[in-house]
């Protein structure tokens, strides 16, 4: 059975009406993972993935390498349980 680790992720800065999201759904092309990014109302930005530990881990350090890092002032990460239904990465409203 294939380990799979699941993240959610919420970001704080300037997070929103930046392409954040867009950004962040293009960067998870380039991995083997599944999940989604979100608004959320009080101007946060969630994520949450999910895949093999080492894919997700790369797509969290693509994340802080690419220009994004400077919109985000904090995030905190924490594991969850992994979503069986899962598949895909999508924008979420």
């Amino acid at each position: 059975m294939k380990s799979v680790t699941a993240k959610r992720a919420v970001f704080e800065g300037r997070v929103q009406g930046v392409g954040f999201r867009f950004s962040v759904k293009e960067i998870a092309q380039g991995f083997d993972i599944a999940g989604w990014v979100a608004n959320l109302a009080d101007g946060r930005v969630q994520l949450e993935v999910q895949g093999a530990p080492e894919e997700v881990e790369q797509f969290f350090e693509a994340i802080f390498q690419s220009y994004l890092r400077s919109h985000i002032h904090h995030q905190s990460i924490q594991n969850i349980d992994p979503t069986e239904s899962l598949r895909g990465f999508s924008i979420r409203r």
